[in-house]
């Protein structure tokens, strides 16, 4: 199994940036892909961003393209979410998420999350 510990996240004004981190424990050689969730309160979790450990590009939701980019450094079993020209409607608790075979974006079917690190953004 895997664990994962997210951290970075925090309150900025509209029109900022923020990098979110996941570090990954446990069982990490085989992970298949790893991603960035979001749950605005009253919203269901919706995927933000993946990345097949394998290589290809990365996937993103549309209503974050250009501004988030997806990361990983292998050396460190760690995964990044920079986020830039943030805006209020970003505001929400992200989650990391990995799996050892493919996962979409779209479901939130992966088996293994972390605790979750709060993004606040004001406008």
């Amino acid at each position: 199994q895997v664990q994962l510990v997210e951290s970075g996240g925090g309150s900025v004004q509209a029109g900022g940036s923020l990098r979110l981190s996941c570090a990954a424990f446990g069982y990490t050689d085989h992970i298949y892909c790893m991603g960035w969730f979001r749950q605005a309160p009253g919203k269901e979790r919706e995927g933000v961003a993946i990345i097949y450990t394998g290589g290809g590009n990365p996937v993103y939701a549309e209503s974050v393209k250009g501004r988030f980019t997806i990361s990983q450094d292998n050396a460190k079993n760690t995964l990044y979410l920079q986020m830039d020209s943030l805006k209020p409607e970003d505001t929400a608790m992200y989650y990391c998420a990995a799996d050892y075979t493919y996962r979409p974006l779209e479901g939130s079917q992966y088996n293994y999350w972390g605790q979750g690190t709060q993004v606040t953004v004001s406008s």
